[in-house]
């Protein structure tokens, strides 16, 4: 066999190998590997590469080699599964920087870490002020993890007491100009329904590059052509899809709840929402 085939084949088995090694291994970031599975990732590359042009070498020894670096860290990831102490030797812990709104300065010199880089770090979490931060932890990744005082954390509707209603995952109906139908279903639309939305807005499936469809039925779509605008949807539509969600929901809180009283109430809402739907849809598709 000719050098340059010889190399190809043994190239072609060492890529086999590293992917089967990978899948293997499990999927984790590059900033989330600890220092000692770094070390083996480069071994493990280090060793392919020598099994790819070393046409000397046997490959046979080449293999060992790497099933060896494979197995230590496989068979230590399996018993770190099963073992908290261990995981915590092997691992580490995370370390609190800051805690009730003071640095502790001790634990920021154990981890090797100054001031700027904690500043540095709670800017990437849009936290200017130390002072605001009730918990601060460094991960055993390398990631600061912030936890604002209460004063501080954004408003949501649960804080006001508020009840919301569930929201779906938006579907990607259109992909290069092709239709997804198992998205289509999956948020409940049909073609019929694709084809209309495209009508409003003028446009055809040929010339979509991207469409998403949220759980109000708003279809957001780019096109090919960045120089075309796409109109925006009138408000009319938003507000009729707006209240038929409104009604899906109130008969979806009746079916779910086991208080007779509030399921009285939901049915009636919905029955009222339903009402107000069938008269204002004429009104909101003109």
């Amino acid at each position: 066999m000719a050098d340059w085939l010889h190399i190809a084949v043994r190239s072609f088995a060492a890529v086999v190998i590293l992917f089967t090694i990978t899948r293997l291994l499990g999927k984790k970031q590059i900033s989330r590997l600890t220092f000692f599975e770094y070390i083996v990732g480069i071994a493990i590359g280090e060793l392919a590469g020598f099994i790819s042009t070393d046409l000397e070498a046997h490959i046979t020894h080449g293999l060992i080699a790497i099933a060896v670096w494979f197995l230590i860290p496989f068979g230590i990831e399996a018993l770190t599964l099963k073992s908290e102490r261990l995981r915590e030797w092997m691992e580490g812990r995370g370390t609190i920087l800051i805690k009730e709104g003071k640095v502790l300065e001790d634990n920021l010199k154990k981890e090797r870490y100054t001031a700027d880089e904690l500043m540095e770090q709670l800017r990437r979490k849009n936290v200017f002020q130390f002072a605001d931060v009730e918990f601060a932890i460094l991960e055993t990744s390398g990631d600061l993890n912030v936890l604002l005082t209460r004063e501080n954390r954004p408003l949501t509707p649960k804080h006001l007491g508020i009840k919301v209603a569930p929201e779906k995952q938006p579907q990607a109906v259109i992909v290069d100009g092709n239709i997804m139908d198992e998205q289509l279903a999956s948020g409940g639309f049909s073609r019929e329904w694709l084809q209309t939305e495209l009508e409003k807005i003028g446009v055809t499936v040929e010339n979509v590059f991207l469409a998403q469809a949220d759980s109000y039925g708003q279809l957001t779509v780019d096109l090919y052509d960045d120089t075309l605008q796409v109109p925006k949807p009138s408000a009319k539509p938003l507000l009729l899809a707006t209240l038929k969600k409104c009604e899906a929901d109130l008969t979806l809180f009746g079916l779910s709840t086991k208080n007779p009283s509030a399921k009285t109430m939901y049915e009636d809402a919905a029955a009222r929402m339903a009402r107000i739907v069938q008269e204002a849809e004429p009104l909101l598709k003109s």
